[in-house]
């Protein structure tokens, strides 16, 4: 679960931690940070959409998204894999 904007000193550690993930890989960004960019989209220390570097099984959006949400969207999630 990614929960931030991806910057340029964490791109190598992402995707260092995604190949060291076992199968199956879910990729769950959480927040529009995580999502889109957010607030920091189009800075020059921010990478971009974490979409964009990984492939992504599910967007739980918000700014940040309530625990609700995040429970709600996750249970969703499981049920359909």
């Amino acid at each position: 679960m990614v929960i931030g904007p991806v910057s340029k000193n964490m791109l190598v550690a992402l995707k260092k931690t995604y190949a060291a993930m076992p199968e199956p890989k879910f990729i769950i960004t959480c927040g529009d940070c995580a999502c889109s960019g957010g607030l920091f989209k189009g800075s020059y220390y921010v990478e971009g959409a974490v979409k964009d570097i990984l492939p992504v099984v599910l967007h739980i959006p918000g700014c940040p998204p309530n625990p609700l949400q995040i429970i709600t969207s996750l249970n969703a999630f499981l049920h359909r894999i």
